[in-house]
């Protein structure tokens, strides 16, 4: 029977731990301008939304699996002045795309309080 040794529990941690993810990436703001980037038109003037565009606002939802990711994509909304930010078309975004989101978009957001 072979013998375990400390050295060799001592390696097999060490393995474990550098193989171990140490962070999860948060959503970035080029990832948002990225998603919502078809929806420009919309966010700025109103009309039609996009398939493109709802396919983006899925997307960013979908990634959005945690707090910080929601903070974040609120934090990147606000930064970015999206264009419908004064003019509601930013809140209306997500119901035009059939989409549920947990907060509303808008300039008075405080992303801090977004869970």
């Amino acid at each position: 029977m072979a013998t375990i040794t400390v050295e060799f529990i001592s390696c097999l941690v060490l393995c474990v731990v550098v193989a171990m993810p140490m962070t999860t990436q948060a959503i970035t703001c080029d990832q948002v301008v990225g998603g919502l980037t078809p929806c420009i038109g919309y966010l700025m003037s109103g009309g039609e939304v996009s398939a493109a565009c709802c396919n983006g606002v899925r997307g960013l939802n979908s990634a959005a699996k945690t707090t910080a990711d929601r903070q974040q994509i609120c934090q990147c909304f606000k930064s970015l002045g999206a264009g419908g930010m004064t003019n509601g078309y930013a809140s209306s975004l997500p119901g035009k795309c059939n989409v549920n989101v947990t907060f509303k978009i808008g300039p008075s957001t405080d992303c801090n309080s977004i869970k």
